[in-house]
């Protein structure tokens, strides 16, 4: 079976309350819950997590490192933009990486347009809402399969 890290940043906690117009209605737990049903009809294991504190995300990364987790899934929300450290404990990671985000982060506030993550993600959905996890998911599974 494989393992998939599907990482949430900060603030995504409020999900469904926070900015609706933006980030659409759906809690975490609805995202979470639609990713656990698609990985186990395909036969893989999700493993989620959401942390406003920076270190916990790393902690999650370099576990992956170990626990034969083969990809991970990160929406670093505020962190897109800041952490260097982010960037670096996913260097570290030898599988593959795909960022997402909710909202179209290009149609947004200037400093939005730039990522550290970017630097080490094999692929970036932006603008989808919470079909870019799914979508991130399929194209996991769709590539396993192809290899």
């Amino acid at each position: 079976m494989k393992k998939v890290l599907v990482l949430h940043g900060p603030n995504l906690n409020l999900l469904g309350t926070r900015e609706p117009e933006i980030y659409g209605y759906e809690t975490l737990e609805d995202i979470n819950t639609t990713l656990y049903e698609k990985a186990a009809l395909n036969g893989w294991d999700i493993k989620a997590l959401q942390s406003n504190h920076e270190g916990v995300l790393i902690d999650a990364i370099h576990a992956a490192r170990e626990d034969g987790t083969v990809a991970i899934i990160i929406n670093p929300a505020a962190y897109t933009h800041t952490s260097v450290a982010l960037l670096d404990a996913l260097n570290a990671f030898a599988g593959k990486v795909i960022e997402v985000h909710l909202s179209n982060v290009h149609k947004r506030e200037a400093f939005r347009h730039h990522s550290y993550v970017s630097l080490r993600a094999d692929g970036v959905i932006a603008g989808l809402g919470s079909q870019g996890y799914v979508a991130a998911l399929e194209a996991l599974i769709r590539t396993a399969e192809r290899s």
